[in-house]
This record gives C-alpha cells, structure tokens and sequence, in this order.
C-alpha cells in the first residue's frame, strides 16, 4: 500500500467516528486505531451532595497552621533521566532488581525506563544501601523526578 492511501485512511479515520480500521491489500495488511484524547487514568474528584450546599460562617477563632514541609530524604537522590513509564523488573512477574535494604554498587541496574517502546536500564550511580522507592510500578515518570534514595 503506497503512503498516499495510508494518509487517506488515516485521515478518514480520524474525522469519522471509526475508533478502528484494518484494510487486507495483496499480501500488505494495515489496522489504525483511533485513541481517545481523554487519559485512562483520569481521576475526578466530587464533593459529596451535603458539601455543595453554602456553609454557613460561624465565628471560629483558629490558631494560624504552619503547612507541613515535606520530608526531604536523606542520601543521595536517583533522578529519572527521561519521560517514560518506570517498571521495577525486566518482564512482568520477575523478581525486582533491587528491593528496600538491598547493597547495590555503582553501575548495577535499579530498574527499566520504557520511553517511546524502548527499554532503558537505569543504573545507580553511587554505592550503598536502597532506603527507598519513591514510584510505583508502571507508574508514569518525569524527567527529574526522584525515583531512588541511596544511603
């Protein structure tokens, strides 16, 4: 199938209401999937029915609240190097590479960045002890984010 036609088709799907097309030419076989703008994962948050109706403002005297500072973890900090999906293993249902208390030594791998269906090993760059696991497995990661703290 030439691109001109594979543009066509995509284009036909993305202005339709089609959320999938597979077209058989010849030996050739073609399937587009149109995705939906809206992420899987989105969470809505409501407020229950007795909390949308106007409150009525008492006299309270509150003593003024210091918000929290958050922890800052001690030991040196794993940063993600990239935008990807942080996995704690090679393949689902393998042992982890490194677990809370495990030793590890500079250069061993701490886990698997999946960026653009590539998978990139990233690995320690200092020697000690994991004291902490700061994601989730399958969990979207950022470039900069904090994923290991080594002491």
């Amino acid at each position: 199938m030439d691109l001109r036609k594979l543009k066509t088709l995509i284009d036909l799907v993305a202005e339709s209401d089609i959320a999938e097309l597979e077209v058989t030419e010849g030996e050739g076989k073609v399937r587009i999937v149109k995705t939906s703008a809206i992420p899987q994962n989105q969470v809505v948050m409501m407020q229950p029915q007795a909390m949308q109706q106007p409150m009525q403002a008492a006299p309270v005297a509150a003593a003024p609240v210091a918000p929290a500072a958050p922890a800052v973890p001690e030991g040196h900090i794993v940063k993600s190097p990239m935008v990807g999906t942080f996995y704690r293993s090679s393949a689902p249902g393998a042992a982890a590479f490194v677990e809370i208390g495990a030793s590890v030594k500079a250069g061993a791998t701490l886990c698997i960045i999946e960026a653009m269906k590539l998978l990139n090993e990233i690995e320690s760059d200092t020697t000690g002890v994991v004291k902490q696991i700061l994601v989730e497995n399958g969990q979207p990661v950022e470039y900069g984010q904090p994923l290991f703290v080594i002491g």
